[in-house]
């Protein structure tokens, strides 16, 4: 079995876990305890993906809760599926990371991270076959951030060939709960850049929006935001979790998704979504779910898709359904909008399908897109970042935890260096026409690696400096 071990950290990370939980649990027909009440063989087949099998019979997640203060550990341990997870794995500290990135990462967080990655170890040397691990996080307050960052650092360190995937929430450019938020976000994009295979961009405008235009839901909870963010989460590994026509596992959806190292955020759609009183109104096909799941109103991202282009698409669908079909429709939405796809991937669409819909519906289907509009949400941030650090305000947070503010800087060029990237692969052609041979000649020379190159001579050329300064 291709395992996957589930981190959850902070007080969003928990909360969008413990509903996680739910959905999955509920997918594989298990209770509130752990214990099978569900109606198919085919729910148990392959339910070690995510579950281990504890005596008599009730499953655990493989899930570790971690957070710096108990508030949120104790709402989850009182909540409806509070008995479904191993007491051990909780594990919080006292103090709280106080919505500051340097205290989850360097001071509180750090004093927690060992007895977490113990835990880390003991679930990875209980499996069989262990696929990577998935983390649950916001970038912008203090212990999802921070802590969360730190922690796929030392996981990578530890298991440098599995794969790491993350489920961030990004900071929205209408809803902001901290101030702070831009600089704790830069500096865990500067984690992420480095550190995740695939993260998956959620923010909470988007959600919102969802839930007040397509849903029609007057006051969504964040319940109901957290849901849709399951649904896309219980999607993406929906092939690794039950039998299909085509699989697609966390390696092979980051093969094709990712054309290049630091390219690796997605925005992710979910379809169908309907007001709850018109779903009788349409037929779900895959027409109609193709539609929807291209539709910029689906996306849980905040960006403005008309203004990038799609690198890479991975559609992932869901219930009795024919492969050929579903293979027409996405090469149709594909030449239909052929301006809105770079032209130097051809055939960037991945398609998988799997035979068992969510439960309640009779097909769905989940998106993962790799757009180059997703710059406007690390654009938006690094102006935000940028306006608060000129005056180097609420720095002293920082730096009082034994930060340096050279640090700051180094995450906002990385953070400016990811915009240029996506804004010169957005204006990218297939250099077909241009007299390809010529540029051979001259050797290829993309504008990333010079740029890159630059900053690193730079620094050599500031190293040479110093030395000869020391042997002067």
């Amino acid at each position: 079995m291709r395992e996957i071990v589930h981190l959850q950290i902070g007080q969003c990370g928990n909360q969008i876990g413990s509903k996680f939980w739910e959905v999955i649990s509920d997918e594989h027909g298990l209770n509130a305890t752990g214990m099978y009440e569900g109606d198919s063989s085919l729910q148990l087949e392959r339910v070690n993906v995510y579950f281990n099998e504890a005596h008599g019979g009730k499953y655990v997640p493989r899930a570790l809760l971690v957070d710096l203060e108990p508030g949120t550990m104790d709402s989850v341990r009182g909540s409806r599926i509070g008995a479904l997870f191993r007491p051990d794995n909780f594990i919080h500290g006292n103090s709280g990371a106080g919505n500051n990135w340097a205290k989850g990462h360097y001071t509180e967080g750090a004093e927690l991270v060992e007895q977490v990655m113990d835990r880390v170890r003991h679930e990875s040397e209980s499996c069989d076959c262990l696929q990577g691990f998935q983390l649950v996080h916001s970038l912008g307050g203090g212990t999802g951030s921070g802590m969360g960052t730190l922690l796929i650092n030392k996981i990578r360190e530890e298991y440098p060939d599995r794969i790491f995937n993350s489920f961030s929430v990004v900071p929205s450019p209408k809803v902001s709960d901290t101030v702070v938020e831009p600089y704790n976000a830069t500096l865990s994009i500067h984690q992420l850049l480095e550190n995740t295979d695939e993260t998956f961009c959620i923010d909470n405008e988007a959600l919102y929006d969802i839930c007040f235009r397509t849903l029609k839901l007057t006051t969504p909870t964040y319940g109901d935001l957290n849901h849709l963010v399951c649904m896309t989460m219980s999607g993406v590994t929906t092939s690794l979790r039950f039998p299909g026509q085509l699989n697609a596992d966390l390696r092979k959806l980051a093969v094709n998704m990712v054309p290049f190292p630091r390219l690796h955020f997605f925005m992710s759609s979910f379809a169908p979504l309907t007001a709850r009183g018109s779903q009788q109104y349409q037929a779900l096909t895959v027409p109609e779910l193709t539609q929807q799941m291209f539709d910029a109103r689906n996306m849980m991202t905040a960006c403005d898709l008309r203004r990038g282009r799609y690198l890479t698409v991975a559609g992932i669908f869901r219930g009795r359904m024919s492969t050929k079909e579903v293979d027409e429709q996405m090469l149709a939405m594909q030449q239909k909008n052929s301006n809105y796809f770079v032209d130097w991937i051809p055939h960037n669409c991945k398609v998988a399908v799997c035979d068992i819909p969510p439960r309640g519906l009779k097909m769905a289907s989940t998106f993962i897109g790799n757009n180059t509009a997703i710059q406007e949400i690390f654009r938006r941030v690094g102006e935000q970042f940028t306006l608060m650090f000129k005056r180097k305000a609420f720095l002293h947070w920082y730096t009082g935890e034994g930060m340096d503010e050279m640090e700051f800087t180094e995450a906002e060029s990385n953070l400016n260096d990811l915009v240029s990237e996506y804004q010169q692969y957005q204006d990218a052609t297939s250099d077909l026409d241009l007299g390809a041979e010529d540029e051979e000649e001259e050797g290829p020379a993309s504008p990333v690696t010079t740029k890159s190159q630059s900053r690193v001579e730079v620094q050599l050329e500031t190293v040479n400096e110093t030395s000869k300064g020391t042997e002067e």
